[in-house]
């Protein structure tokens, strides 16, 4: 499937990610706000949502390190990482990879969450990814994957 079939609601975010841009879906009946975005509303199960941009910031409410079969070796550019989930400043939480800019930050990452209840800022950091069209190909597709970074990764 190249990037142009997509199905719109999908398109749609992943344009929005590769110009920086991010997009929920808000439920018109109980304001919930579906993101990565879906045509339906999980809270209430109402069928009409709206598009809604996101600021693309949050906070840190958990952190795993990858263990060996988890590892993404597309992601060994940019080690230090993890998956954590993300709690957007306008509510919706999803899990996305963690960039954490040095090894002894992840060191200490799960005990300023869970011993020391510090709140984390985080911010989308969207990678290119360059994938073949199918398993074999020489053909590939480039794509804007959502992850997010320590804010203070970008504060250094």
């Amino acid at each position: 499937m190249l990037l142009t079939d997509m199905e719109p609601i999908v398109k749609r975010f992943y344009d929005g990610v590769a110009k920086g841009e991010y997009w929920g879906r808000k439920c018109v009946e109980c304001g919930a706000i579906e993101f990565p975005p879906h045509l339906g509303c999980n809270a209430c199960g109402c069928g009409h949502t709206e598009w809604v941009q996101l600021s693309g910031h949050g906070t840190l409410e958990s952190f795993v390190v990858p263990g060996i079969q988890n590892d993404k070796p597309y992601l060994k550019a940019v080690e230090p990482y993890g998956y954590g989930k993300v709690k957007l400043d306008e509510g919706p939480e999803y899990t996305f990879v963690i960039f954490c800019g040095k090894k002894k930050v992840v060191k200490r990452l799960q005990e300023r969450l869970y011993k020391d209840h510090e709140v984390i800022g985080v911010h989308a950091k969207p990678i290119e990814r360059v994938t073949p069209l199918k398993p074999g190909s020489d053909q590939t597709v480039t794509w804007s994957e959502l992850c997010f970074e320590l804010d203070e990764v970008a504060e250094a």
